[in-house]
């Protein structure tokens, strides 16, 4: 059963002038290739890494330092053996040690576990019967990193051991490919999945706890682990009317985008006698024009302050999350970036948004000193 609105108070929609809070310009642009890029990502997962960020795109990947001046340092690449693999997807992450690891996914189902330690692949993941569309890492617990797959399920792993510890799919599960999904950041119990079935569903961990502990521990075959099923999510919400192809966590609130031009925050307000049913509440709107294809994914700095979203013209509009009503703070706009920009990344304090496109190229934008 979906959640049903609350009536209620009316969502509150930001105006498109920008309030001029901050002024970014364009300090580089790299062509990384011919091949679109679908992901472009920082690493929050390490304080001595903050500024490298990864993009992925046909069967590359690549690692990157922002420095000073605008400059971008290429660190490290990795492609793929099959050459016919087109990653969509990659997440930071580590082991138990603090190595950093990057963990990619895409069109062939196959997850690669990156060690850019030692620049080889540390192990691959196999099980999702379909490409991997996301891959997002546990904040609190950086080697849990979960999946959203065309095969209409979520799946927990465990990139210290290899396990597959839980599968988000069944009798409550997603009815058609799970396009985002995101760890919330305090409950470490709780995730969220969107997806091609235009519904947002909020799943719980909390009674298969065990087991994502026995996974740190686990000696014999990844494969003998006893994977369990979560079959029904705690709320399923139909926020949208159309593909839902992101969604975060901002608190217990949650933002979501599907094709329709706007970033929606929304409460869920959950029942505790019925799982799975509860009403929605609204809360505010965020509207990105020319935003109307899917996989197009918005990125938020680490304190969640500002989102920044491309759009299918090359434009970035950078929101302001946290006031009533929305401000937006930057519109980025150049003569040259006209491609649809699949993914933004911003920076830990929100200085800097890279954005990859459609045309394998990668933009940096610097916010100027004096705003």
């Amino acid at each position: 059963m979906a959640a049903k609105f609350a009536l209620g108070s009316e969502p509150v929609a930001g105006s498109l002038a920008p309030s001029k809070k901050r002024e970014y310009r364009v300090t580089n642009r790299l062509q990384e290739g011919k091949r679109p890029l679908y992901a472009i990502v920082f690493n929050f997962i390490d304080s001595r890494y903050f500024n490298v960020f990864a993009t992925v795109g046909g069967n590359r990947v690549t690692v990157y330092q922002c420095l000073e001046g605008g400059v971008i340092a290429v660190l490290q690449s990795y492609i793929d053996e099959d050459k016919d693999e087109s990653f969509y997807t990659a997440s930071w992450a580590c082991n138990v040690d603090g190595n950093p690891f990057l963990v990619a996914g895409g069109i062939n189902g196959i997850m690669r576990v990156i060690d850019c330690g030692s620049e080889k692949i540390d192990k691959s993941f196999v099980g999702h019967g379909d490409s991997v569309n996301e891959i997002r890492t546990q904040p609190l617990k950086s080697s849990l990193v979960v999946s959203a797959s065309k095969d209409e399920s979520v799946r927990l792993w465990n990139v210290h051991t290899g396990i597959c510890i839980l599968i988000f799919a069944g009798a409550g599960g997603h009815r058609n490919e799970v396009l985002s999904v995101d760890f919330h950041p305090s409950d470490i119990y709780r995730i969220a999945s969107c997806g091609m079935d235009n519904t947002v569903k909020i799943w719980s961990m909390k009674e298969f706890w065990t087991y994502v502990e026995k996974s740190f521990t686990w000696t014999d075959l990844p494969s003998k682990f006893p994977t369990k099923y979560v079959q029904f999510p705690v709320f399923i919400a139909s926020i949208h009317t159309n593909y839902v192809d992101c969604n975060r966590w901002l608190g217990d609130f949650l933002l979501s985008k599907s094709v329709d031009n706007e970033i929606v925050l929304w409460e869920p307000k959950m029942k505790e006698q019925s799982p799975g049913e509860g009403t929605v509440d609204i809360l505010q709107k965020y509207p990105v024009p020319e935003c109307d294809i899917w996989f197009i994914k918005f990125s938020c700095d680490f304190h969640y302050n500002a989102a920044a979203i491309g759009n299918r013209e090359g434009k970035i509009f950078v929101w302001e999350l946290q006031s009533s009503p929305p401000v937006l703070i930057a519109k980025l706009i150049h003569p040259q970036s006209k491609s649809p920009i699949r993914q933004t990344a911003t920076s830990f304090d929100g200085s800097t948004i890279l954005s990859c496109c459609e045309d394998g190229t990668i933009w940096r934008w610097d916010a100027m000193e004096n705003s």
